[in-house]
């Protein structure tokens, strides 16, 4: 089998690409990058060393897919995926969405005439805001959960927001790209003809992930914990209480094998999240790293941020009953793998690009 994996020296990329070298016997990777992303070159010798061919390449420009050779299959793992990109005066609309959704086309583009299979890791994201923010929560000690009793909006549960939940905008700049890239890609699979996979992913986390407040925040915190970098609460109260779940990217590869393998009559867009039992807030991450190296202050800022919602979890119950899959990699194995990594390389924030 031969595979092409965009945005393969990402966190996201490169970690899939890896755990695919060990899964899938005989497997051929290839990998396209532009190399802009900070940190990304730290991953280009670990790949080619494994065998991996790399391109150099912008899914922005379609004739950089000239010369990408014949693939089995897709998997779309490049895209700009900060919520606030494109409205926090640092990074442009326009690239924004040349990037998520211009790069999709020319990577549908290339599936079309190879007749290759994609698979797109989509985003928890594409949900709507509206109805997020505005279902009632409560404090369970220092974290945010629903409200007992409440008459609740379709698609969200305790165990989590299902797929049947609203993707009516607004749902971030990023958000509608990434949602627009799946209806082009399902649309694309069927005139086509060649098969088409959505995984809407939860908060991906783990070691060497580039740590960032917007877009890597587990490995952010862990690393700012350790070097003393000022962090900050920001919004809700200024209490950190906010929640997500977290999920390793190579717990993603089962599935992907299997869907690799699928033929018609399953459903093509589903979640894929670490669910409730690997959910946590900022204050309890913060808890975790106070345990682990002691002391350290958190400011708050509250200042509600426009695409902010108090609690994300995914309900990943339909990919179980499909596909019997769920998260192999416990929460606390995530943050140990981070941490480790963190203090075995000391300038991983500079690295990122942060400071």
């Amino acid at each position: 089998m031969k595979i092409l994996i965009t945005g393969i020296c990402g966190f996201v990329g490169s970690t899939l690409a890896v755990s695919l070298l060990e899964a899938v016997p005989g497997v051929v990777l290839y990998g396209l990058d532009n190399f802009i992303r900070p940190g990304s070159e730290e991953n280009r010798q670990r790949l080619q060393q494994r065998g991996v061919k790399l391109f150099h390449g912008d899914i922005r420009c379609a004739s950089d897919f000239e010369a990408l050779p014949d693939v089995d299959w897709v998997i779309d793992a490049a895209a700009n995926p900060s919520v606030l990109a494109g409205i926090d005066g640092q990074t442009s609309s326009r690239q924004l969405v040349e990037h998520n959704l211009l790069g999709t086309v020319n990577i549908l583009e290339y599936c079309k005439r190879h007749h290759a299979g994609f698979i797109l890791i989509s985003t928890s994201r594409v949900y709507s805001i509206g109805p997020l923010a505005e279902v009632e929560i409560e404090i369970n000690e220092k974290a945010f959960r629903l409200k007992e009793g409440q008459a609740l909006p379709l698609g969200i549960s305790v165990a989590g927001v299902a797929e049947s939940f609203s993707t009516t905008p607004p749902i971030s700049l990023y958000g509608s790209s990434k949602l627009a890239s799946e209806v082009l890609a399902l649309e694309y699979g069927d005139t086509f003809g060649f098969p088409v996979w959505i995984n809407r992913c939860g908060v991906l986390a783990g070691a060497g992930q580039f740590g960032r407040p917007d877009q890597g925040i587990f490995a952010f915190w862990i690393n700012a914990w350790l070097r003393r970098r000022p962090l900050t609460y920001i919004g809700f109260g200024g209490n950190g209480y906010q929640v997500r779940d977290c999920l390793h990217p190579r717990d993603l590869v089962p599935l992907l094998c299997k869907q690799m393998a699928a033929v018609g009559g399953i459903q093509r867009v589903m979640n894929f999240g670490g669910g409730t039992n690997q959910a946590m807030s900022l204050a309890e991450l913060s808890f975790w790293c106070r345990e682990r190296y002691g002391e350290h202050h958190v400011s708050a800022n509250l200042e509600m941020r426009r695409f902010d919602i108090p609690w994300m979890v995914m309900d990943a119950s339909l990919a179980k009953e499909t596909w019997g899959w769920a998260p192999q990699t416990t929460l606390q194995e995530i943050l140990t793998e981070i941490a480790l990594h963190a203090e075995q390389h000391p300038s991983w924030l500079e690295l990122s690009g942060l400071l």
